[in-house]
């Protein structure tokens, strides 16, 4: 029974991984940071380990429990594991320190599936979500360079680029915009406003959204196929995106993307 890591598992895109992975046949080990989360994960039959990736011992420990519970035999890795605003390069380098304590033991195997969730951010940018993209582009160069340096080996790494997917993510987002952004006295009071009001719960529909099992079906052809490709979109506007970044000149795109 091959050993999957997933990151990330209190909700949305990384239950749906777990939770699909764990009924094909995988043994499934997955995260999350706070306890209740932990304990609910548990509750549901998964094991699971705290990991915060803005917590280099706990990125260490997680690792090591992880490697001794599988006898430094894990195959799969899946970087869900984020969240918006501020601490978002935090959890990028935590993400790659995770990736590179695994990936040892991976390379001692000679085998194994890295998949990265990274974004439609990922390889285009939205105003007042520079943070995050600049995370997520970050994600996107460091799996390329790492795609290239492991080329001789059986260690495959591929890219997820969701776009707009029903999670908790907004409203986590949104949580941590209330709690780090002084909006009263930013320059940028009234557009924060509309953010605010654009975030809700309640108000927040764009279209196009799909459910985690979209990503859930990438997932699986990352690490199932024998040619896993090096990046997935999942939604329309991340094909979209990618074919107009390719297509349009920078000017053209920038008028796009400043009214999105």
């Amino acid at each position: 029974m091959k050993s999957v890591l997933v990151t990330g598992c209190s909700s949305g895109i990384g239950l749906c991984i777990a939770d699909g992975l764990q009924t094909r046949g995988y043994n499934v080990i997955t995260t999350a940071r706070k306890h209740e989360d932990i304990d609910a994960l548990i509750k549901s039959g998964f094991e699971c380990i705290m990991l915060d990736l803005n917590d280099s011992n706990s990125i260490q420990q997680a690792a090591a429990t992880v490697l001794d519970k599988t006898n430094g035999k894990l195959y799969g890795l899946v970087n869900n594991a984020a969240y918006g605003v501020s601490g978002a390069v935090e959890d990028l380098f935590g993400t790659h320190e995770l990736t590179s304590l695994l990936l040892s033991a991976m390379r001692k195997n000679n085998e194994g599936r890295i998949i990265q969730i990274s974004s439609v951010l990922g390889f285009v940018t939205m105003k007042y979500r520079g943070a995050y993209c600049a995370s997520k582009h970050a994600l996107e160069s460091l799996s390329d360079a790492m795609r290239y340096e492991i080329a001789d080996t059986n260690i495959k790494i591929s890219l997820i680029e969701p776009g707009p997917i029903k999670s908790e993510f907004r409203n986590n987002a949104l949580a941590n915009f209330h709690g780090n952004i002084d909006k009263e006295k930013s320059v940028h009071k009234y557009a924060y406003a509309k953010i605010e009001r654009d975030m809700d719960g309640k108000n927040y529909k764009v279209p196009f959204t799909l459910g985690p099992e979209a990503v859930y079906a990438k997932v699986i052809h990352a690490l199932e196929s024998n040619r896993p490709r090096a990046r997935y979109c999942v939604t329309f506007p991340t094909y979209l995106f990618a074919v107009l970044k390719r297509i349009l000149p920078n000017s053209l795109l920038d008028k796009i993307l400043c009214r999105v």
